[in-house]
């Protein structure tokens, strides 16, 4: 067959194309699982070449790898650590559910691209995906480790800078906001006023939460399996394999990792993932509350609030001129609806975990760093392009305070609920501002009225 080249594996021959380094493995997955056309992440590409690399460091050192294969592996390793084989990484996220096809994929690839660097031909297992990339590993302590690793990763650079650059932003906006009164709502519905600062400082501090919910799971999710092999017992596994290995791959990440405290719990559950998995569920719900509170007060500009004003990024509509919508927030709200969505798989996956291995890593390790990404991006773009910019329409929020009827509210203590309530009614049927109707019904000096009803002085 021209354009392809025969490897074996235990279940028989296998045609490869003639220009991949991967191996029959990897071509048996694509073969078996057409179903997406999803592949896992680069950045879990990149931990899984940096965990083959660290790992052949440490079987040197334990005089477990001739020197020659290991420092070929280690190259090799890390030119897929650097990006430079994504293309060989082609195997889809649906497959086998201890993610044994993508470890394989990434023995083969970097055993194949060491054997190139030895000078023998591909394939010719001078360096075996096995007996050497693999030495003292399996996919079952492998995948969940490289799970963790990268989302400690993601969580550090991305997310919790992003939500970060979100709460300075917040806390400045409300820090400057401070003096501008405005009509408070509840059920969408106007209720006692409140200063605009401090109803953006509850975003602000929302999104501190956030921050602190995730950072209290680090150190959790620095605890890796590798060292359990197939179910635990570290069967094959030298008994410093997993320290030697695991302190390279701090030294390699600037990050402190350990290995797991039970090797049974962390490949027989992702409870970890899961919990990390729940705070950007509640991270991506406060950036909803956030960017839907946003639209509200932007909405108009000439029948809906009007309170604040959004930067016009783009214009709004194929053929109304002039309009211009929300599309930061609307960007974040669905990028928030796609994290709470990966919750809920990531939750169906984790209860997978019968016996010794769960089985739905591979779609997890998706899912959960799909989330951190996107969840990290969306804050700081809302940050940028929202929060940072937004005008207050101040003259209009004083406006529509004025005519809130729920000003009558300060009033309860003097004159009763009732007569409050029937004032309110006219008001609101008339409508007429609240003083002006206060004045009529109530026998208060004028002067007394307007200190009682100034919505400063209520708030």
């Amino acid at each position: 067959m021209d354009g392809y080249r025969f490897e074996e594996d235990s279940i028989g021959k296998v045609a490869i194309p003639s220009d991949a380094i991967y191996g029959a493995q990897t071509q048996r997955a694509i073969e078996n699982f057409p179903v997406s056309g999803l592949r896992m992440p680069a950045g879990f590409i990149k931990v899984l070449a940096l965990i083959k690399c660290c790992a052949a460091l440490a079987n040197k050192e334990l005089g477990l790898l001739d020197k020659e294969i290991a420092d070929a592996i280690v190259a090799s390793a890390n030119e897929v650590a650097e990006g430079k084989w994504d293309d060989q990484f082609p195997v889809d996220v649906f497959q086998t559910g201890s993610g044994t096809s993508t470890n394989m994929n990434a023995n083969e690839v970097i055993a194949n691209r060491a054997d190139q660097i030895l000078g023998v031909e591909t394939g010719s297992r001078k360096v075996h995906p096995n007996d050497h990339v693999n030495l003292c590993q399996s996919s079952n302590d492998v995948i969940p480790a490289a799970i963790h690793v990268c989302a400690v990763k993601g969580v550090k650079d991305v997310l919790l800078p992003g939500l970060a650059h979100l709460h300075a932003q917040l806390y400045r906006r409300a820090s400057e906001s401070g003096d501008i009164v405005k009509t408070g709502r509840t059920h969408l519905m106007d209720a006692v006023p409140l200063p605009l600062g401090r109803e953006i400082s509850g975003w602000a501090y929302q999104v501190s939460q956030c921050i602190g919910r995730t950072e209290s799971c680090i150190p959790r999710l620095c605890r890796l399996a590798l060292g359990g092999t197939a179910v635990g017992t570290g069967l094959n596994a030298h008994p410093d394999f997993a320290m030697r290995t695991i302190k390279a791959l701090s030294e390699k990440t600037g990050l402190s990792f350990s290995e797991a405290e039970n090797h049974f719990a962390a490949q027989a559950s992702m409870d970890t993932v899961v919990e990390l998995s729940g705070h950007l569920k509640s991270a991506a719900v406060a950036l909803t509350k956030i960017s839907d509170d946003l639209r509200w007060m932007n909405s108009g500009p000439v029948a809906g609030l009007s309170e604040i004003a959004l930067p016009a990024l783009q214009p709004g509509s194929s053929i109304m001129p002039g309009k211009v919508n929300p599309v930061i927030c609307e960007s974040v709200l669905m990028a928030c609806a796609q994290v709470i969505g990966n919750d809920a798989a990531i939750t169906i996956c984790a209860n997978l975990g019968n016996f010794e291995l769960n089985t739905g890593m591979p779609l997890i390790a998706y899912n959960i760093l799909q989330s951190i990404d996107i969840l990290g991006n969306a804050a700081r773009i809302l940050a940028d392009k929202a929060i940072a910019e937004f005008v207050v329409n101040v003259n209009h929020i004083s406006e529509l305070l004025s005519r809130n009827p729920m000003l009558m509210t300060a009033l309860v203590p003097r004159i009763g609920y009732d007569k409050a309530a029937l004032i309110v009614k006219r008001a609101f049927e008339e409508k007429k501002p609240i003083m002006e109707i206060a004045k009529e019904e109530l026998n208060i000096p004028e002067e007394e009225l307007a200190r009682l009803l100034d919505p400063k002085k209520m708030v």
